[in-house]
C-alpha cells in the first residue's frame, strides 16, 4: 500500500498533525525534489526522488519498494487532479493507493477568482498540448488552465490571439497557498512578461462564437483537399456512432480526419485512432486535430485492413472510404465488442452492393442521403446536387 499525501505552497508547517505523522512514519518516502526538501529529515528514512521520465523509470522503482513496510508519496494539493496519485493508481489499483489530499490549486485558484464551480471548467496542460483549450473556448466561458511551466501563460495567450479571443482576460497565479502567492492580469493580445514556474491561468474568454459541440462543424473548419465526408453525412455517421465518454474509435480511410475530430470534440475523455494511407492526409489530420482542440488524437499512417493491427480495440468504426478493399470490413467486424457500432459510406455502385449484402445478412439500417444546396445559375439561384451517399449502420449484437 501507497498512501500518497497532498502537500500545500506552504510547507511542513501547514501540514495537518495526522499527514506529518504518515510521513514521519513512513519507511520510503517518494516524491518530487522541492516535495522532499519541504519535509524534515528523518533519521533512517529512505527517500527517493520521481524517477526521469517518469512513466518509464515508476515500475522499476515501485518493484524496488519493501512490501512490508510503510511507503509515503507526497504530492501537490489533491494528487487526483492532474497529479501523482492518478499515475500511481493506474499502475497499481486503487486497492494499494490511498489518497490523502490537501486544498487542491483548483480549489484555491477558484477562491482568489471568487468562480463558483460550476461557472468555471478546469484543463490541465500539465505535459499536454496547449491546443486543448481550443475546444472550451467560447464567449463568457471562464477556464481555469493548469499550467506545465513558466511558459505556458505565453503559450495560452498566444492560442487566444490566434483563435480570435486576444480581448480575453487572463489572470496568472502563482504559488498558490504559499507565502510568496502573486497574481497578474491583463489581457492575452498584450500579454508580455514572465510568470511563476507554478502557476495556474484564469481565462475570461473574450471573443466571437467559434465552433460547438453538437456534430456537423462546417466543412471549411477543417484543411481538405476534397477527401472530406462532408457536413450533413457527418452529422448523421456520428449521430449513429453515438459518442460516449470514454470510448474509442477507429476513423478508417480518415481522409481529413472530420468524423474522428468531432468524435473527440463530443466528451474530454473519447478517443480516436485516424487511419490514413498517404502521408499528406495523415499530416492533415494532426493539424486539424489540433486546430480544433484535440490534439490527442492518434494518427496512424498506412492502409487498412493490415494498419489495423495492433490497434486499440474500438468501440465504434466509422469507414468513408476503401469499404471493398479485401479484408478491411471482416478485419472491423470482428474488432467490433457486443454493442459496439459501425456505420460505413459508399458512393460507387460496388460498396452500395456489398452494404445491402451486408444489412441482409446482418440487419443494422441501410440508408441513401442525397444532399442538394444551392449554387448559382447564370443570374439565378438553383439546388446543386452532391453525390448520394449509401450510408450502412450496425450495432453488434450484445447477446
Amino acid at each position: 500500500m501507497i498512501v500518497v499525501v497532498g502537500i500545500g505552497a506552504g510547507g511542513w508547517d501547514e501540514i495537518p498533525v495526522r499527514h506529518q505523522q504518515l510521513i514521519r512514519e513512513a519507511a520510503t518516502l517518494l516524491g518530487g525534489k522541492r516535495h522532499l526538501d519541504l519535509v524534515p529529515d528523518v533519521p533512517g528514512q529512505r527517500r527517493e526522488p520521481w524517477p526521469s521520465p517518469l512513466r518509464d523509470g515508476l515500475p522499476a522503482l515501485l518493484e524496488s519498494l519493501p512490501a512490508d513496510a510503510p511507503v509515503v508519496a507526497l504530492a501537490s494539493g489533491d494528487p487526483l487532479v492532474s497529479g501523482i496519485g492518478t499515475t500511481l493508481i493506474d499502475l497499481l489499483g486503487t486497492a494499494n493507493v490511498r489518497i490523502e489530499p490537501a486544498v487542491s490549486s483548483v480549489a484555491l485558484a477558484r477562491a482568489r477568482m471568487g468562480w463558483p464551480a460550476e461557472s468555471c471548467v478546469a484543463v490541465s496542460l500539465v505535459g499536454r498540448d496547449v491546443s486543448l483549450l481550443a475546444r472550451e473556448l467560447a464567449p463568457g466561458r471562464r477556464i481555469l488552465a493548469l499550467s506545465s511551466d513558466e511558459s505556458t501563460p505565453a503559450s495560452i495567450a498566444n492560442l487566444l490571439v490566434k483563435s480570435g479571443f486576444g480581448g480575453s482576460a487572463l489572470t496568472v497565479l502563482g504559488e498558490l497557498g504559499a507565502e510568496t502567492e502573486s497574481a497578474r492580469a491583463g489581457t492575452a493580445s498584450t500579454w508580455t512578461g514572465e510568470s511563476p514556474r507554478l502557476n495556474i491561468v484564469a481565462i475570461e474568454c473574450v471573443g466571437a462564437p467559434l465552433f460547438g459541440w453538437a456534430a456537423g462543424l462546417p466543412d471549411d473548419a477543417f484543411e481538405n483537399d476534397g477527401q472530406l465526408t462532408k457536413r450533413d453525412l457527418r452529422a448523421s455517421a456520428l449521430a449513429r456512432l453515438a459518442p460516449t465518454p470514454g470510448e474509442h474509435l477507429w476513423d478508417v480511410g480518415a481522409g481529413a480526419g472530420s468524423v474522428g475530430i468531432e468524435w473527440m470534440r463530443a466528451h474530454p475523455s473519447c478517443a480516436t485512432t485516424a487511419v490514413e494511407a498517404s502521408p499528406e492526409r495523415a499530416a492533415r489530420i494532426a493539424r486539424n486535430a489540433a486546430r480544433l482542440g484535440v490534439p490527442g488524437l492518434a494518427v496512424i499512417e498506412g492502409r487498412a485492413p493490415d494498419a489495423l493491427a495492433g490497434l486499440r480495440s474500438p468501440d465504434a468504426i466509422f469507414i468513408g472510404g476503401g469499404a471493398t478493399r479485401p479484408g478491411v470490413l471482416d478485419t472491423c467486424l470482428a474488432a467490433l465488442r457486443p454493442g459496439g457500432r459501425i456505420v460505413v459510406h459508399g458512393v460507387t455502385l460496388e460498396t452500395e452492393q456489398l452494404l445491402a449484402g451486408l444489412y441482409k445478412d446482418r440487419g443494422g439500417e441501410l440508408t441513401r442521403i442525397a444532399v442538394e444546396t444551392t449554387a448559382p445559375i447564370g443570374s439565378f439561384t438553383g439546388w446543386a446536387p452532391a453525390r448520394t451517399v449509401t450510408q450502412w449502420a450496425y450495432t453488434a449484437n450484445t447477446s
